[in-house]
């Protein structure tokens, strides 16, 4: 598995080797002992399945605070995301900056966020499943949103406000500003 820094410290894209013949393809999701070589030390204790039907359907921007804050792999099982992460720790020269990625089920590249960053992302393909690995169980008492389309963050989405698709709270969530700072 190759693993690669990104332009924000924490964050790393991986992209396993995947083994084809003429019945498919095989790869490694997850090898602990690889990710620890790696420098990513973390127990997974969670796995999720998300399927969002349309494109343009926007989920995010999460994170869970401490004591129950969530270290995340995300790979897309089928279809394509773009994939955004912002640095939400406080005394981060990067604070408040933000990474875009493109995942998708073809390539299987997969994605690692650390604790400290807000993750969302908007589908780009009908049907599009993403998995993630949590570190930390969901907590609805620790469970902060922020507004994915904050003019702060500056993220340039592939979905106009009209035409995206949220859940009543990502439509409603606080600007980064008024979220509490607790990383």
């Amino acid at each position: 598995m190759e693993v690669r820094g990104t332009e924000i410290e924490g964050i790393k894209l991986l992209a396993p080797v995947r083994y084809e013949d003429v019945r498919g393809s095989f790869s490694e999701i997850y090898n602990a002992e690889h990710f620890r070589q790696s420098g990513i030390a973390c127990t997974f204790v969670l796995d999720s399945l998300s399927l969002s039907h349309r494109p343009g359907t926007v989920r995010g921007l999460h994170f869970q605070a401490p004591p129950h804050a969530q270290d995340k792999l995300i790979w897309v099982a089928r279809g394509a995301v773009f994939d955004v992460v912002v640095d939400i720790r406080a005394a981060s020269p990067t604070f408040g900056r933000h990474c875009a990625f493109r995942l998708d089920a073809r390539t299987g590249t997969q994605l690692f966020v650390p604790k400290g960053f807000l993750h969302g992302f908007c589908t780009l393909e009908l049907d599009t499943e993403v998995v993630y690995k949590l570190s930390a169980l969901y907590a609805p008492e620790a469970e902060y949103g922020v507004l994915w389309n904050d003019p702060d963050l500056d993220i340039e989405w592939p979905v106009s406000p009209a035409a995206a698709i949220l859940s009543a709270k990502d439509a409603t969530a606080p600007r980064l500003r008024d979220v509490p700072r607790f990383f």
